[in-house]
C-alpha cells in the first residue's frame, strides 16, 4: 500500500466534501496543515500531524484547539524565503512518503497558484509523485514517462516547465504526438484529450507539467 501524506494548503476549499472523501478513501499515512489550512481541518473534524508555517494565518483560539488534540505547531519566522506551503512539502518529504498531495494550492491568487505549481520542481521532489488536486483537476510533472489512468474524454493539458521540453511523446490522446517539442509562448499543448482509459506522457529533455480535469467536459465555473 502507498504512503500517501496529504497537505492543506490555506487556499480556497470550496468543496470540502471533495476532501473528505479524499481522506476516506485514501488513508492518508499523515495529515499536514500549511498555516491557513488548518482552518480547512478544523472544519472536517480532522487533526493534522503538524502545522507548519509562520501562523500569520492561525487565530490564537485554533491554534490552542490543534495543540491541546496533540498536533505540532511547527513555527517559522514571518521573514522568511520560503512559503507555508513549500515549508509544509519539505516536512512531507521528510517523512518517506510514496506520494504527496496537496489540496487548497489553486486558488484564486494567481501568484500563490504560481508558487505552488512551482513547488512541484523543487529539486527535493525529484523522482517523487507530488501533485496539487482541487475538485475539479490535478497538475502533476512529468520529468520522463508516467502512465496516466482515466476515462476517455478528460481533457489533459501538457506544458513546458522552464525551459523549453523535447522529444515528447503523448499516446492514447485525440492529439498523439512522437517525439515533440514544446517551449514557452507557443502552448499548443492545452487542452488535449484522452480516447482511452490510460494515455502515456514522455518527455526525454526537460520536464512537463501535466493538468488532468477529472470529469470529462467539466470545469471550473468561467473557465
Amino acid at each position: 500500500m502507498e504512503r500517501i501524506v496529504f497537505i492543506l494548503a490555506g487556499g480556497p476549499l470550496p468543496d470540502q466534501e471533495f476532501l473528505r472523501e479524499r481522506v476516506d478513501s485514501i488513508r492518508p499515512a499523515a495529515i499536514l496543515c500549511a498555516d491557513g489550512g488548518a482552518h480547512h481541518a478544523k472544519a472536517l473534524g480532522l487533526v493534522p500531524e503538524a502545522i507548519v508555517g509562520d501562523m500569520d494565518s492561525l487565530d490564537d483560539e485554533t491554534a490552542r484547539f490543534f495543540a491541546g488534540q496533540g498536533c505540532r505547531l511547527l513555527r517559522h519566522p514571518p521573514e522568511k524565503d520560503k512559503t507555508d506551503t513549500e515549508l509544509a512539502l519539505t516536512e512531507a518529504l521528510g517523512m518517506n512518503p510514496d506520494a504527496v498531495w496537496i489540496f487548497g494550492a489553486l486558488g484564486r491568487r494567481l501568484d500563490h497558484t504560481l508558487a505552488n505549481l512551482s513547488l512541484l520542481a523543487c529539486d527535493a521532489a525529484r523522482g517523487m509523485d507530488v501533485r496539487l488536486v482541487d475538485p475539479f483537476c490535478e497538475a502533476f510533472l512529468v520529468r520522463d514517462m508516467k502512465i496516466l489512468e482515466g476515462e476517455p474524454g478528460q481533457t489533459v493539458s501538457v506544458f513546458p516547465l522552464g525551459e523549453a521540453a523535447g522529444g515528447i511523446d503523448l499516446e492514447g490522446f485525440e492529439y498523439p504526438l512522437a517525439g515533440a517539442e514544446m517551449k514557452a509562448g507557443k502552448p499548443y499543448g492545452v487542452s488535449n484529450r484522452l480516447i482511452a482509459s490510460r494515455g502515456l506522457i514522455r518527455v526525454r529533455r526537460g520536464a512537463l507539467l501535466v493538468i488532468r480535469y477529472f470529469k470529462a467536459g467539466v470545469f471550473p465555473a468561467g473557465d
